[in-house]
């Protein structure tokens, strides 16, 4: 009789557990039932909807038609979306690195007991909180080849500048120019991450004869490696999806003779420009795979070079 009464009890104690967790399931599903119908019908099904479109021909006003791996054979063949590829891999390729190394400097100055350090750092982080259509205006105007201000300044030291948006060899340089306005988040990243530099390095490193740039080279930059490793993977995601300055500077077509026509724009011209929703989802899916194999390439190389410290 004990035993059983025993059971019996452990079995509803049982119930109970189990009715109480699915009660405490069922509530927080409750709860984030906005923010999971939102993903699913805003994101996730987009997501997939988007590959099944990218093997159609699709132009939002009709049904969408199969024509398997059509859209990706055309692309192969399609200059402007080579054209497109070469400038966003030009654009990547200097912007990023250019951007990840003013960070540092930046970063190493404004770490110094400077005068006016606070009013600096503050400074330095206005232009992130600038909308990007405004700032695309703004450098619009910077670069006018008659008005503009770098050009004034270059006249004062006896140079000509060059029409910079409106020469297709300087539209580029102008763009990654235009993109060093927004370094303020990373060097604020690494200030964070130069706060952190154990000061007894510096010593030991002095005892041992290291001079500045040796103290730079293998305590500084080993030690906020992590974060030189996050801007630049974030820099380089960014780049490959560049689109708004590239818009509001050529009027969304990508001008002059097509050398600000990155990948995204071109994107959003067959998508909203010429509705071929099919085929700008076999760009878009094209762009997911690079950025997503560049990304584990980097993630790869990365245990070489970042310094994590495990103490």
């Amino acid at each position: 009789m004990s035993t059983a009464s025993t059971q019996y009890s452990s079995d509803n104690t049982r119930i109970r557990q189990r009715r109480k967790f699915w009660n405490h399931l069922g509530l927080g599903l409750l709860f984030i039932a906005p923010w999971l119908i939102g993903f699913l019908v805003l994101t996730l099904y987009p997501f997939f909807s988007s590959l099944y479109y990218s093997f159609t021909e699709y132009n939002v006003l009709s049904a969408p038609k199969w024509v398997g791996l059509q859209n990706y054979q055309h692309l192969m063949t399609d200059a402007k979306f080579v054209a497109s590829i070469k400038n966003t891999l030009y654009y990547t390729v200097i912007a990023v690195p250019l951007g990840v190394g003013l960070a540092i400097g930046l970063a190493l100055i404004y770490n110094q007991r400077i005068p006016a350090r606070p009013l600096f750092r503050t400074l330095m982080y206005v232009p992130l909180i600038v909308p990007p259509v405004a700032t695309a205006l703004l450098w619009q105007w910077i670069f006018n080849p008659q008005v503009g201000l770098l050009n004034a300044m270059l006249a004062k030291i006896g140079v000509s500048g060059p029409t910079w948006l409106g020469d297709p060899h300087w539209s580029k340089i102008a763009l990654i120019i235009m993109a060093q306005w927004g370094v303020g988040g990373s060097v604020l990243l690494l200030l964070a991450a130069l706060q952190d530099v154990p000061r007894q390095l510096y010593e030991a490193a002095e005892i041992d004869g290291a001079n500045l740039w040796q103290k730079f080279w293998n305590v500084t930059l080993p030690m906020i490696s992590p974060v030189v490793f996050f801007i630049s993977i974030t820099g380089i995601i960014s780049a490959f999806q560049v689109f708004t300055e590239a818009f509001i500077v050529s009027g969304g077509e990508g001008g002059p003779v097509n050398s600000t026509l990155f990948y995204s724009l071109y994107l959003f011209q067959q998508a909203f420009r010429f509705f071929n929703m099919g085929y700008a989802s076999a760009m878009a899916w094209l762009l997911f795979l690079a950025v997503l194999i560049v990304t584990l390439i980097v993630f790869r190389s990365s245990a070489k070079v970042v310094f994590y410290d495990r103490t």
